[in-house]
């Protein structure tokens, strides 16, 4: 399947970000209706590349036509640095809808996050309801949480946990302040070790922890430091209500330090349609570590969700013909 980088996606504020499609846009049809989109939204300071399987399984996986969109959030990858005061959840569900107004101005939307990426798609939700109902027809929630870092145990005491936490946060501050600047890059082969046993769960390939290692030093200090106040912050159980009724699938690792099972458990019972998968021996990353069960999770979606828009569709068009037809009378 072809992929097009599409020119970065400059948003109201200036900031610029990094995006891929699969396949090229097509051109516009007025007959054929246009395919569903899955939009997939990568957690805090990775990449566009922890979608990179599922890029590569879905079409195929699906059997019918898709578009795939995946862009690096603000301050992660190849988009342009975060500035301390714009690192916030808000922000990064305004960016996710002019995304989605520059690059899929048309046409039924399933959206997929990760950690952070999940916690964005809650804030589109809040602040963008409009636009949320219109073109949203399906949800893929993935190793992420509607109650900030309130459950996260890094895999420790309850009594290491507060300590571990007050640590990061008080690192986190300081990184805020650090620029765009990547120096920790360098350093990424001596923290893998701490890397693989903070995300992975039991079982662990080596290329795995190379592409996460990757990705994090891509992730510029004051994305790293800038947005974990805001991901302690964020509480968005009630807005889950607004993808209630849609095709849904949340995913968790039985041994995710970050996001555990009850963070997916809270989700799920807000939606109580979801489909709930908890992988066995899987930690946070499970787009790399358990890619099958994520891409099965997507495809699952998508074909609930086409049999819904269609019956959808078949309703305004029953409605449309109906007024024709007391027009006609007239």
């Amino acid at each position: 399947m072809g992929t097009v980088v599409t020119p970065p996606v400059r948003l109201k504020d200036g900031a610029r970000l990094y995006s891929v499609l699969h396949p090229p846009a097509p051109e516009p049809s007025p007959t054929a209706p246009p395919p569903v989109t899955v939009v997939l939204l990568h957690g805090w300071t990775l990449d566009n590349r922890l979608w990179q399987q599922q890029i590569a399984d879905l079409p195929d996986r699906l059997g019918a036509p898709v578009r795939l969109l995946a862009f690096d959030l603000r301050g992660h990858g190849r988009s342009s640095a975060t500035h301390g005061a714009d690192a916030t959840l808000g922000q990064l569900g305004d960016d996710l809808a002019e995304v989605i107004e520059q690059l899929v101005p048309e046409g039924p939307i399933v959206l997929v996050g990760h950690s952070l990426g999940g916690m964005a798609i809650m804030e589109y939700a809040h602040g963008h309801a409009a636009d949320f109902a219109a073109r949203v027809v399906g949800v893929v929630l993935v190793s992420t949480s509607a109650e900030g870092s309130s459950r996260t145990s890094y895999g420790l005491s309850p009594r290491l946990a507060r300590v571990m936490r007050v640590l990061e946060i008080q690192g986190a501050g300081l990184l805020a302040r650090s620029g765009g600047w990547r120096p920790h890059r360098r350093l990424m082969p001596l923290l893998a070790p701490g890397v693989r046993w903070l995300v992975f769960g039991h079982r662990v390939d080596t290329s795995w922890v190379a592409l996460t290692a990757s990705m994090v030093g891509n992730a510029s200090l004051c994305a790293i430091g800038g947005f974990r106040p805001a991901v302690d912050l964020h509480h968005r159980v009630e807005t889950l209500a607004a993808m209630r009724g849609l095709p849904a699938a949340v995913l968790v690792g039985s041994a995710d330090r970050l996001t555990p099972v009850a963070c997916a458990e809270t989700i799920a019972h807000e939606l109580p349609d979801a489909d709930l998968r908890v992988c066995d021996d899987a930690g946070h990353m499970l787009p790399i570590e358990r890619p099958d069960d994520v891409t099965d999770a997507i495809v699952a979606v998508i074909r609930r969700a086409v049999p819904r828009r269609r019956r959808s569709a078949g309703k305004v068009e029953a409605h449309a013909r109906k007024l024709v037809k007391k027009v006609r009378a007239t």
